[in-house]
């Protein structure tokens, strides 16, 4: 029997997961209730500063990278002992094909590895699924960058950010199906015109429209 795990983004087709058997993992602020939620990914400082003032609130346990695990060590009094207990684990991972540039530095890599790169890779690289179902990751798709985390923190949404986070975020999901060759992904998205070139262990699903 295979091994299925699902991952919802923040994007608008969010909105096409239905609950399903097999591992749930999703990315920051889930958009909607998301029955045994295996984990919340976070990635970086604004939403732990936000978590820890309390505008925030993350349900079920959670997996840190690397700027969040820095914000642990550093606010170990306040953020440590509040949520310590939430923490499945800290996911550090920094794959060699996110410096896109060659004088790029860590600290820009992983600010090219968003929270939906973290989540796809985490889940693919520990809980090993055969098949892995992706939702909300419209910016593969379309100049669509929105994200329901924008609702609860401000973010430049601007056009000329857009193409900078686009073109930074598209190569990064060829590295990492090209990492996972073993692992069967589905994207689900309202259409199939992808603006990256997929590779064979990748297809997408368009549900059809009732």
């Amino acid at each position: 029997m295979s091994r299925v795990a699902h991952v919802i983004g923040n994007g608008d087709q969010a909105q096409l997961y239905r609950p399903a058997k097999g591992i749930k993992v999703a990315c920051n602020q889930p958009p909607m209730a998301i029955e045994n939620l295996y984990a919340s990914c976070i990635v970086d400082f604004k939403m732990s500063a936000a978590l820890t003032e309390g505008s925030v609130e993350i349900p079920g346990d959670w997996v840190l990278g690397y700027r969040p695990k820095i914000w642990y060590d550093q606010n170990k009094g306040n953020f440590k002992m509040r949520f310590g207990h939430k923490i499945k684990e800290f996911y550090t991972v920094l794959p060699p094909y996110t410096k896109l540039f060659p004088n790029e530095n860590e600290g820009n890599m992983y600010t090219n590895f968003n929270c939906g790169h973290m989540a796809v890779h985490y889940t693919a690289n520990r809980l090993k699924p055969d098949v892995l179902h992706m939702y909300g990751f419209d910016s593969i798709f379309d100049m669509n960058m929105r994200s329901y985390t924008d609702f609860v923190l401000n973010s430049d949404r601007g056009a000329t950010n857009n193409v900078r986070l686009a073109d930074r975020w598209r190569p990064i999901w060829n590295g990492i199906f090209g990492e996972f060759k073993n692992t069967q992904f589905v994207l689900h998205h309202i259409h199939n015109q992808s603006k990256i070139q997929l590779p064979d262990n990748v297809e997408v699903y368009v549900p059809q429209k009732a």
